[in-house]
């Protein structure tokens, strides 16, 4: 089985690649730059867009995650569920699977989240809307880790310092809940 992730860093940090790759036996390949939009995956005058458009016309795939930028979803909802559409077209002219990776409301309390003048049940919220949406428009599975994100942090740290990434924990609950969507999907096709 083969995943490609197109992201950014909250694909990335803490090599939650790594970690996807251990828990479903996968060849998991990234394609991710920090602050980067699904837009720019579909963008071959861009280095990260060529890498990606190369990778879906090129290259076999079983599953390929979108995850957009951590605000992109409330702020360019446009662009992101036109991203999402045009990308799942590709990905499955490509034979794959699309999975959303539907992050999480930055954490409660924190700077960031001030800073935008945002609460954070409404953004939490938000975003598990606009994912859904993305992924009811074009028929993809959604891992909603935002909404695991919000169940668990009333109980466990899952952030990092900076209010806005994930700390290793929170890392691990990204990579379980993408794997777990995999899982069972694969089972309901059995």
């Amino acid at each position: 089985m083969r995943i490609l992730m197109l992201g950014n860093s909250f694909t990335f940090t803490n090599n939650i690649p790594r970690m996807l790759a251990e828990l479903t036996g996968a060849e998991v390949v990234h394609h991710t730059r920090g602050g980067a939009r699904l837009s720019e995956q579909l963008n071959p005058q861009t280095r990260l867009g060529a890498k990606t458009q190369a990778a879906l016309a090129n290259e076999r795939w079983d599953y390929v995650v979108l995850q957009e930028m951590s605000h992109g979803p409330i702020t360019a909802p446009k662009s992101f569920l036109g991203s999402v559409r045009l990308l799942c077209e590709q990905i499955r002219e490509n034979g794959a699977v699309p999975l959303l990776y539907a992050t999480w409301a930055y954490q409660k309390g924190g700077d960031k989240l001030a800073a935008k003048g945002w609460d954070y049940d409404e953004m939490a919220r938000k975003l598990s809307v606009a994912y859904r949406q993305a992924a009811q428009e074009n028929n993809a599975l959604l891992a909603d880790v935002g909404q695991r994100f919000y169940e668990l942090s009333h109980t466990q740290d899952l952030y990092a310092a900076d209010g806005v990434h994930p700390n290793e924990a929170g890392s691990r609950i990204a990579a379980e809940t993408l794997a777990a969507v995999i899982q069972q999907q694969k089972e309901n096709q059995l």
